[in-house]
């Protein structure tokens, strides 16, 4: 694949050179509050994810988001696509803005809308859906901003850091997709 640019990122694929500053995010509470991830994790652990993942399918692997930074390109997150269906043509979608600096400056909805370009102009998909915690305002917002639409909620459907949480679940159709990028 190759590297998709937007105005301030670019995705890329995943290097063994990220896993440091993976691992380093991996293991901070703030960053992880939004994420599925509750127990610390080592550099090894994150190695042997990294050697399963590389061996999935081209579209399944994770994307880097290095944010434009001067000249150069500097690490900020990930992303990737999951869980495909391909008769149904859907895939589930995840992004971690790792680096906490550059939070709410609107680069999640930029990696979304990218992601979003990539699922449907790329990988002919028809839906992309995510699943975020009721209480993780910024993240809701960024996906609202990217016009991702609620579809449902899990009540009390995840347990972490001693409460449980509803879970939200979130989409874009091909359709909608379409129709936006017909208005711009």
């Amino acid at each position: 694949m190759s590297i998709i640019y937007g105005k301030r990122v670019r995705l890329r694929s995943a290097e063994r050179s990220d896993l440091e500053k993976f691992v380093e995010w991996i293991n901070d509470p703030e960053v992880t509050a939004g994420l599925t991830l509750f127990l610390p994790m080592s550099s090894v652990d994150e190695d042997k994810w990294f050697e399963t993942v590389m061996q999935k399918s081209q579209e399944e692997k994770p994307l880097v988001i290095d944010m434009k930074d001067g000249d150069d390109w500097r690490l900020i997150g990930n992303s990737s696509f999951f869980d495909f269906d391909w008769v149904a043509r859907t895939a589930e979608v995840g992004i971690m803005i790792g680096e906490k600096t550059i939070w709410n400056q609107g680069y999640g909805t930029e990696v979304m809308t990218l992601l979003l370009r990539h699922g449907f102009a790329t990988l002919n998909l028809n839906r992309i859906y995510l699943r975020v915690y009721a209480e993780n305002k910024r993240a809701i917002r960024t996906y609202e901003k990217a016009d991702f639409v609620h579809e449902g909620r899990m009540r009390q459907a995840v347990y972490k850091h001693g409460a449980y949480s509803d879970v939200l679940f979130m989409s874009v159709l091909r359709e909608e997709w379409d129709a936006r990028i017909k208005e711009n």
